[in-house]
């Protein structure tokens, strides 16, 4: 497989941690040890969350830099792990934005190549409370891209945001066949260990299959999972209640969805794309 580099993915992280503020941030200024990179012929190959490339931007890059972005939409985290496992070393992506969770997990396998900080000035400008976690200490393979969380979005025609405040909520009967939930595992067991009382990142075998089976009896009132836009559902008036990302109901709301979410009593979990 090939080694991820990660040249690009910082210079993405810049610019789409910016946009996403409402007030526009001042353009840091450039230094002789920060020389735009010369134009070149080179493609490089991104393989990301389709609603995580702001408008433009990929445009904007070749221009400043010479270099083609070629990208494909990530679907989850699961099936980006497998899919990279089975190219083995003829994998033609080089670079990936994957769950912070999942980047430990791939470095641990030689999945990914170790970034050279001297050549990312950028460094310096990202928020240092979400550097040097410990899924990647020192920052060897990844840098953050974007942030977010996951709460309970609902469709505002027929709910309003008190019917609910906890995750348990959508256990409840009335939600039968409605529910769409996120095709990521991990975000899915959040949600049982939260209504349990327990801590998210439990490793304790005995607390993740007690989640397991919270989770069995939901089975009954999940309508559909999916990662991929999943605020499409919701636009479309295909489901009207679920788990969905904050910046996923932001573009639903874009689009005049009747669409709001809550973040339920025992919170969220906070994540961070790489």
């Amino acid at each position: 497989m090939k080694k991820l580099a990660g040249l690009f993915a910082a210079g993405l992280a810049t610019v789409a941690l910016t946009a996403c503020n409402e007030e526009k941030a001042a353009e840091p200024k450039a230094t002789a040890a920060e020389a735009k990179p010369q134009a070149t012929n080179q493609t490089v190959h991104l393989y990301t969350w389709t609603e995580y490339v702001p408008e433009g931007l990929l445009d904007e890059f070749t221009k400043e830099t010479g270099i083609k972005v070629e990208v494909s939409s990530l679907e989850s985290n699961e099936t980006m792990y497998a899919k990279l496992k089975l190219q083995g070393k003829d994998g033609g992506y080089d670079v990936i934005a994957p769950s912070n969770y999942f980047v430990s997990k791939m470095a641990k396998e030689g999945m990914l190549a170790e970034l050279d900080h001297a050549q990312l000035p950028v460094i310096k400008e990202l928020n240092q409370d979400w550097l040097n976690k410990p899924y990647d200490q020192g920052n060897k393979y990844s840098l953050p891209q974007l942030l977010g969380a996951p709460g309970i979005a609902f469709n505002t025609a027929d709910y309003k945001g008190e019917t609910f405040t906890s995750w348990g909520d959508l256990w409840k009967p009335e939600f039968a066949g409605k529910v769409q939930l996120l095709d990521d595992a991990r975000e899915v067991f959040n949600i049982a260990l939260l209504k349990l009382g327990k801590n998210p990142n439990t490793t304790n075998p005995d607390e993740i299959k007690e989640a397991f089976e919270e989770l069995k009896k939901l089975r009954p009132n999940v309508l559909s999972f999916t990662s991929d836009n999943p605020a499409n559902s919701f636009i479309a008036g295909e489901v009207s209640v679920g788990q969905l990302w904050n910046g996923s109901v932001r573009i639903a709301k874009k689009e005049n969805a009747p669409v709001d979410m809550v973040f339920p009593k025992e919170g969220p979990v906070l994540w961070s794309i790489l």
